[in-house]
């Protein structure tokens, strides 16, 4: 097992998950942080801070010269807005990362990916050997898949030990995006279920379950050069996640449901609009949000059984019981970290 760890992204949510847990097993973790950025949870955790960004070759090298893995969680993160803004986070940033762990002797380099990366469909069991559209609509989803095409030709061309893992959905407490988002919708009244009245599968994996899956694929030599579905393991409807988000806040629960058809048209029109006139925030409607919320997302973690072990330890009502409990408690003391 590797003695000390880079952990990207560590002021995010899930890179910070993963910090606190390397540092709860006692191992040595460091990370790379902009001077901007909220760092009082590292540094009250202990986390070593290099005080960059992965633009810049002199602290990237400093951060990569005294660890064993790197966990590369860093990411931009969204659902609008140009393909050239992600791609200089999710591309040219781990670009300049694994270019700095060329010809060191590292044991892993996980790379934090998502299952965003598949068609935007409808997904029965779909598993890793499905293969990736050449293009997005939107910019995120777009870089991601660059960026996983990036890290496996690090480990075809110069050795780096890269694994891929494709997270669906996370959720649990420190989350500052989707369920925040999710629960202002509510409270507005404005969420709706695209198509099956909210029947179809969400993705969702908690966040301790894929911490369980990083560390599986540190301790786990076959796992190199691998991609991975993760999820919970188990159904989960959008209704019956949202409907669980909606009564812990004692929020009504959403009822309208148009078809999938009209929510197609919508979103084509909204979006369209939105982007001839050159909105910088994300409409009300967006090719992403509807394929989060209307597209059966079914994701095949076999492999990730099989291979490394990964029986996600937390169940769903489990997990969301732990995430609610920290909403419910910010929603009474927005200081809570």
């Amino acid at each position: 097992m590797s003695s000390r760890y880079l952990v990207t992204g560590a002021t995010g949510f899930v890179g910070g998950h993963v910090a606190e847990a390397f540092v709860k097993r006692g191992w040595p973790v460091s990370t790379i942080a902009r001077p901007s950025s909220d760092t009082k949870l590292l540094e009250a955790l202990g986390v070593t801070i290099h005080r960059g960004d992965l633009t810049d070759a002199r602290v990237i090298a400093s951060a990569i010269a005294d660890v064993d893995a790197v966990v590369h969680c860093a990411a931009k993160v969204g659902d609008w807005g140009p393909v050239s803004d992600y791609r200089a986070v999710n591309v040219d940033g781990l670009r300049n990362l694994l270019d700095a762990c060329k010809g060191q002797a590292l044991s892993r380099f996980i790379h934090v990916s998502t299952l965003g990366v598949y068609a935007a469909r409808h997904h029965y069991g779909t598993d890793e050997s499905v293969p990736l559209p050449a293009k997005h609509a939107d910019g995120y989803s777009q870089s991601k898949v660059e960026a996983e095409q990036l890290a496996l030709r690090y480990y075809k061309d110069f050795g780096v030990p890269v694994v891929v893992l494709r997270p669906g959905f996370v959720y649990g407490p420190r989350d500052r995006t989707v369920l925040p988002r999710l629960i202002e919708s509510l409270r507005a009244g404005t969420m709706r279920y695209p198509g099956a009245k909210g029947r179809r599968a969400l993705n969702t994996i908690f966040i301790g379950n894929l911490v369980q899956a990083i560390f599986l694929s540190l301790e786990n030599d076959r796992a190199v050069g691998q991609i991975y579905n993760l999820t919970d393991g188990e159904f989960v409807s959008k209704r019956r996640f949202v409907e669980y988000v909606a009564d812990a806040m004692g929020l009504p629960r959403p009822t309208r449901a148009p078809p999938l058809w009209l929510a197609r048209f919508l979103t084509w029109w909204v979006e369209g609009w939105a982007k001839w006139r050159g909105a910088t925030q994300a409409p009300l409607f967006t090719k992403a949000r509807l394929k989060f919320l209307g597209f059966n997302l079914d994701f095949s973690i076999e492999k990730a059984r099989r291979e490394l072990g990964y029986n996600p330890r937390t169940s769903f009502d489990d997990g969301m019981y732990e995430t609610m409990a920290y909403y419910k408690k910010q929603a009474h003391d927005p200081a809570t970290v």
